[in-house]
Parts: C-alpha cells; sequence; structure tokens
C-alpha cells in the first residue's frame, strides 16, 4: 500500500469538497487524515484567507455552490461563515481522525445550512460520536492539533486542503488531477522544467 496524507479544516467548504474526491485515488493508496488550524497557516505564511476578502468571499460562495451541484457533492453553508473550528478539529482528533468520524463532522456543517458554531448542535455531535465534553478537553488532543498545524507548515502546506503524496504537495479539490497524473506517472513533477521553475529567480516584488 502507497499512503498519502491529507491536510484539511472544516472551516473550508474545499475541503468538503475534496473529501468527496479522495475516492478517485487509486485503490493501493492509504490516507492518513491529518487535521490543522487554516487560520494558523495563513498567520504564518502571512495570508488572508478566502473570506477575509470581500469581494472574492463573494465570489468563493458562488463558485463553490456552483461546482459542488456540477459535481454532485450536496453542500449548504453554514448559518455564518467564517467560523471558528476549534472543537470540530478537536473532535475530529479525539475521534482517532477516522474517516467516518470526519465525514459525519463535515456533514453536520456543510449539508444542513445550520449554524456550526451553535453548542446544542455540537453537543448533538459529540453525542452521536460518542465523545464526552471532558475527553475534548483533553491536553494531548489540543498539543496534537499544534503540532499537525506546525509539521504541516514545515512541510510546505499553505492552504486547505492539501494532499501529500510522496513527498510532493497537491493543494485544493481541483488538485486532484494533478495528484493523479503524478501517481500514474512521477515524472508528471520530478522533470529538468519543474526543477527550473522551483528554482526560477524573482525578478520583481511588491511592495508591502
Amino acid at each position: 500500500m502507497r499512503t498519502a496524507t491529507w491536510y484539511f479544516d472544516f472551516i473550508s467548504p474545499f475541503a468538503w469538497i475534496g473529501l468527496h474526491r479522495l475516492k478517485e485515488l487509486p485503490a493501493d493508496i492509504q490516507i492518513e487524515y491529518r487535521p490543522v488550524l487554516f487560520a494558523g497557516i495563513l498567520q504564518h505564511w502571512g495570508q488572508k484567507g478566502p473570506a477575509e476578502i470581500t469581494a472574492k468571499r463573494r465570489y468563493t460562495y458562488r463558485w463553490v455552490h456552483w461546482w459542488s451541484t456540477q459535481l454532485g457533492v450536496p453542500l449548504r453553508f453554514p448559518a455564518a461563515h467564517p467560523f471558528n473550528p476549534l472543537h470540530h478539529l478537536r473532535l475530529a482528533i479525539a475521534c482517532g481522525c477516522t474517516p467516518e468520524a470526519i465525514r459525519a463532522i463535515y456533514e453536520s456543517v456543510w449539508t444542513t445550512g445550520e449554524d456550526a458554531a451553535d453548542p446544542a448542535r455540537f453537543a448533538a455531535l459529540l453525542k452521536n460520536l460518542r465523545v464526552s465534553e471532558d475527553e475534548l478537553q483533553n491536553p494531548e488532543i489540543k498539543v496534537r492539533l499544534k503540532a499537525n498545524t506546525d509539521e504541516a507548515i514545515q512541510r510546505g502546506v499553505f492552504g486547505v486542503p492539501t494532499l501529500e503524496v510522496e513527498g510532493e504537495l497537491f493543494w485544493g479539490a481541483d488538485g486532484m488531477e494533478f495528484a493523479k497524473s503524478f501517481l500514474s506517472d512521477p515524472a508528471v513533477v520530478r522533470n529538468a522544467e519543474i526543477r527550473r521553475l522551483d528554482s526560477l529567480p524573482v525578478a520583481a516584488a511588491r511592495k508591502t
């Protein structure tokens, strides 16, 4: 079996679509699900999220709605977005990051149109996944989430979802074709022109 790591945050609708698209990978790929804090990744790289830029937020929500419909992925934005995903990320870790738990959490957030931050809804989710509030407050869970995020940054992850296969990163739900192409033929990425692009010099930089 070959292995792949999938970095995700429940705040991202693209990761919900990406979760559905993981089934397109070859059958011999074993996936490790790695929850990370997208806000921490953005902060590290000095980026803004799509929802933090007014014009981009409007377009992104329209695009996600259209694309999910085209793909046949059930999706309805929560009542407010962005929301704080920390509890959901910690819940995934408390559940051992199983595919079943991750899907259940995503469905709660991205198919109902309800408030993802509603304490009563989250309590129901805890009950459904058989996790207590005390378990969720385990300091080891918080440490694991931070470690996941730090490791992702060290690996070069700058957005979610990101799929890592054989040391190569494929960003976004729309990166699946790229990943599948690489898995079919590594020379798609490991060639002279890509090496040239990886070391291409910067000729001009925007003032900050």
